[in-house]
């Protein structure tokens, strides 16, 4: 038997080690576009403020392929998967043949549309090799401009502001992390930012880049102009898989799998950024682009390979962040898009500078966003993923010093 799995993040790290703990003896190939052995991608932005060294981020050893006996084909890209041959192509030149295919390819950042953004010094945050360059040439920066307010734009202006640079974050939208949490968290998010010395513009964009051969300024969507000698595009990330022909393998926004991780394609499985699995919360399929779904995946995928028929229960995006003095932690569904069939509960404290909302469908919980206080959501979190029905009075869960046990009785 021969496993070849694309991609050498956790997912795929996470599926080989699962293969070899029940098959020994069958051949693993691993196919990695970057030639770093496995690294913990969510602390790259920790290198970029400087609180930790490169040399932290390996999440296993140098001599993790060799013990494991994994083949691995490292600063490599798939091009081509041809199911029916069971061969990938790498690189354009070459065909490798499988009996049993992962595909945890990752996600690729999500491209602007913005003229001049091929200039220097325009960066992405998604890799190690991305920060070195961006660490190499700090010492000649001065204006940075971040562009996004999500996750990833928030920790690149936080790391560029630690390195003394003057950071301006555009966010389209009217408020920050507005794919993680609702509009009051949102604001109270944009409140702390500039409070801490950010320059945060809201419901604006890059319209085009000036400059050569590294970019100077920007032009904006609302006709400024503004200075910039460092810009990191932080505007969200999509599915790898230009390389899956979509009459071969279904394909919404992920590549869709079953709660083997199956895909629609004998013998191929995806597990990862990559994956579209049915969402806890939603009850439909999603892409939760989050580390503790891609560990949980690509094992359970691993499993299914080894010939250990394991079904999962679906995924369940959450977040947790320190963003200055604010802790935020959402779960599930912040914002119903439609509020038909759904009961919110909100608790706003803001002389405490405290927010709870619980979003219910009939008597289970399904959402959460929580500003300060967080320390019980991973129990709020377990009753989503658990989808166990909660009894009234549901405004209970909206104390601090809730006991859920004590709910039951």
């Amino acid at each position: 038997m021969h496993h070849v799995i694309i991609g050498n993040g956790i997912a795929g790290v996470s599926a080989a080690e699962a293969i070899r703990q029940i098959d020994p003896h069958s051949a693993i190939t691993m196919i990695g576009d970057e030639s770093e052995t496995p690294y913990c991608r969510p602390m790259i932005s920790m290198v970029l403020e400087g609180k930790l060294g490169p040399e932290r981020l390996p999440i296993r050893g140098a001599d993790f392929y060799e013990s494991l006996k994994i083949s691995a084909l490292l600063g490599e890209r798939v091009t081509a998967l041809d199911t029916a041959a069971r061969q990938v192509t790498i690189g354009g030149r070459r065909t490798l043949s499988y009996d049993r295919l992962l595909i945890a390819s990752g996600a690729d950042p999500r491209p602007i549309k913005a003229e001049g953004r091929d200039l220097g010094n325009i960066f992405f945050l998604r890799n190690q090799a991305q920060v070195r360059r961006m660490l190499a040439m700090l010492p000649q920066a001065r204006r940075a401009l971040v562009l996004g307010g999500g996750l990833v734009g928030f920790k690149a202006a936080y790391g560029l502001l630690r390195r003394g640079l003057q950071v301006t974050l555009l966010i389209r939208s009217g408020y920050p992390l507005s794919m993680q949490a609702d509009e009051t968290a949102g604001l109270m998010v944009l409140e702390e930012l500039r409070h801490k010395g950010l320059d945060v513009r809201v419901g604006v964009e890059v319209i085009g880049f000036d400059g050569g051969p590294a970019v100077r300024d920007a032009r904006l969507s609302d006709g400024s102009h503004l200075p910039c000698d460092l810009v990191v595009v932080g505007k969200g990330v999509l599915p790898a898989h230009l390389f899956v022909k979509r009459d071969q393998v279904e394909v919404d926004l992920g590549i869709v799998v079953n709660d083997h991780m199956r895909t629609s394609a004998p013998d191929v499985y995806a597990a990862g950024d990559v994956a579209e699995a049915v969402d806890l919360a939603r009850r439909t399929r999603w892409v939760n682009a989050i580390w503790p779904e891609a560990v949980a995946q690509g094992r359970l995928a691993g499993l299914n390979m080894a010939a250990r028929p394991v079904a999962g229960s679906g995924s369940l995006g959450r977040n947790v962040i320190r963003i200055f003095d604010l802790d935020i932690m959402t779960g599930g569904i912040v914002e119903p898009a439609d509020a038909d069939g759904y009961k919110i509960l909100i608790h706003h404290d803001p002389l405490a500078r405290c927010y709870r909302k619980l979003v219910f469908q009939e008597d289970r919980l399904v959402g959460m966003v929580m500003v300060n206080r967080i320390e019980q959501g991973g129990v709020l979190l377990a009753l989503i993923q658990r989808r166990a029905p909660i009894p009234d009075p549901k405004e209970n869960l909206l104390t601090t010093g809730f006991n859920y046990a004590r709910l039951l009785y």
